[in-house]
């Protein structure tokens, strides 16, 4: 009988000792020069906390499954195994308990864990893929009635009025239609988050993450739509005077207003501080002068959260304030019809469904009432502290990936035969099945136990990035092995994991690549100089 909770104290032992590695390598250079450290810190960290969410989990369904027992069993036995001998930072980078001289520390837990470790978990993995192959899936219950029946219902949404036609309007390259965005809307999705004074829903970012990650099970697209209102709607939540709450979150809130989030600029990336696109006063509205770049739903918008330098003579984030700027809603033959505002899109291999777009200003005015809160020079603050619940919900699209990935990768190795059986029953077939289940369920708990964090008040940018960090990873690798579990009829574009393992891809990218989680969680726990 393996005892998770003494395994997983010894794993936190270790984050411990990784801790305080890095600690003292910081307090001596900076941390970009301890780089490679600094980041393997952080997914040693990120594996820990994934397996306390699990462990959690497992123990909250109280007589676990069989499928739930697999589930921890092969969590723990391939985290702690990672976390010994090397936490995959990409597809060629890995971290050693070398680098930051854990080699003793490393050996310590191997020997506490050795049931885990040196253990053969193959016929776990078989029994856990027959198991899943059979329909039975890991306990996914709230263990509350209204959060079981949201997810219910978006599932039911999802499955009558996504997943049948995503495949089709991603190889069109077309815009989410219309009636979606109104269906979406009557079941409160973009208003999930807004107090319900202002016409929302009231509800918390675990809902938020349910709903979330079933949309995005059905096309990322959809799942991805919302973000644009939960960054516009916690923005002027937090920071809008009284006269913009009424103004615009009522709107936001029933789907009358699309908003899209207009930050990144040409050959600034994460450098916010950088930014260069300039709004001046100019009597009785703002002039606004400048590019920005990879903007998503920019021409189908009608409100743009528009990050520009008003303060030119102050530095860095200092000068940068946030503008609430309305636009008409473009059409396909007319994308950008606002006067000083032109675009061009970007073509892109997935994440499609809004487009992304280049965009110019030349002259372009906004109201005199749209700063922000009234107040110039906060544009950066503001943003950071809508930062936690757009990388959140950014975890819950990558697990709604993660799980449309598995679904496909199940099916195709159930129905296709090869040699006079199906595919599931060969080991390498079984092997990835198993193991991207099991790191869907650790993604998703992760997402949910961040969430949780931020539900109840306390800063969570460290669990928002590991969320982020790992549900990412999850994606990709299971829209991987879903594709090579396909074969050659994988790589068609008729086949659906085609455009899964194109929509994966990016979530490693936006909203923070994985390299920025990795600084952001290793700064926060160890610290550092810059």
């Amino acid at each position: 009988m393996i005892d998770y909770r003494q395994a997983l104290g010894a794993a936190q032992d270790y984050r411990t000792a990784a801790q305080a590695a890095l600690a003292a390598r910081l307090a001596n250079a900076p941390i970009d020069r301890e780089q490679r450290a600094a980041h393997g810190f952080a997914w040693i960290a990120t594996t820990v906390a994934a397996l306390e969410a699990t462990l959690d989990w497992a123990e909250a369904a109280g007589d676990a499954s069989r499928v739930d027992a697999l589930v921890v069993r092969l969590a723990f036995a391939e985290g702690i195994a990672q976390l010994v001998g090397g936490l995959p930072m990409g597809q060629n980078e890995l971290s050693r308990p070398a680098d930051l001289g854990l080699t003793r520390e490393a050996a310590k837990l191997a020997d506490a864990c050795a049931a885990l470790v040196e253990a053969d978990h193959a016929a776990a993995r078989a029994e856990l893929t027959q198991l899943f192959a059979a329909g039975r899936w890991p306990s996914e219950t709230f263990h509350d009635a209204d959060l079981d029946a949201i997810r219910e219902q978006y599932r039911r949404f999802t499955d009558a009025e996504i997943l049948p036609h995503a495949h089709g309007w991603h190889l069109a390259n077309a815009l989410i239609p219309d009636t979606t965005v109104a269906a979406m809307a009557d079941l409160g999705t973009f208003g999930v988050c807004i107090p319900e004074e202002y016409g929302g829903l009231g509800l918390g970012k675990l809902v938020m993450c349910i709903v979330t990650e079933e949309l995005s099970r059905g096309w990322i697209g959809t799942g991805s739509l919302g973000t644009r209102s939960e960054i516009a709607g916690e923005l002027i939540v937090l920071g809008g005077t009284d006269a913009q709450k009424a103004e615009w979150l009522p709107r936001i809130a029933s789907g009358e207003i699309l908003p899209t989030a207009v930050f990144t600029e040409p050959d600034v990336g994460s450098d916010l501080g950088s930014l260069q696109t300039r709004a001046r006063r100019d009597g009785d509205h703002w002039v606004i002068d400048g590019a920005k770049n990879w903007i998503t739903h920019a021409a189908r918008s009608d409100l743009m959260t528009l990050l520009a330098r008003t303060l030119p003579d102050a530095k860095g984030y200092a000068g940068l304030s946030m503008l609430l700027v309305p636009k008409p809603r473009g059409s396909e033959e007319s994308p950008f019809p606002a006067a000083g505002m032109t675009g061009s899109e970007i073509e892109v291999l997935g994440y499609r469904g809004m487009r992304e777009y280049a965009l110019q200003f030349d002259g372009m005015t906004a109201p005199a009432d749209a700063l922000l809160g009234g107040e110039e020079g906060q544009g950066f603050k503001q943003l950071m502290r809508t930062f936690e619940g757009a990388r959140i919900q950014t975890a819950a699209r990558a697990v709604g990936v993660a799980r449309r990935a598995l679904e496909l990768g199940l099916d195709y190795a159930v129905t296709r035969k090869q040699f006079g059986q199906p595919i599931v029953h060969f080991p390498r077939v079984a092997d990835k099945l198993a193991m991207s289940l099991v790191d869907f369920v650790t993604a998703r708990e992760l997402s949910y136990a961040a969430a949780r964090a931020k539900d109840g008040g306390k800063r969570c940018d460290i669990e928002a990035g590991m969320a982020k960090l790992l549900g990412a990873r999850a994606a990709w690798s299971n829209a991987d092995a879903s594709l090579q579990i396909h074969g050659g009829n994988g790589y068609a574009m008729e086949y659906e994991i085609s455009r899964i393992l194109c929509d994966a891809r990016i979530l490693n990218i936006f909203e923070g690549a994985a390299e920025i989680q990795a600084q952001v969680i290793a700064r926060g726990l160890a610290g550092g100089r810059n």
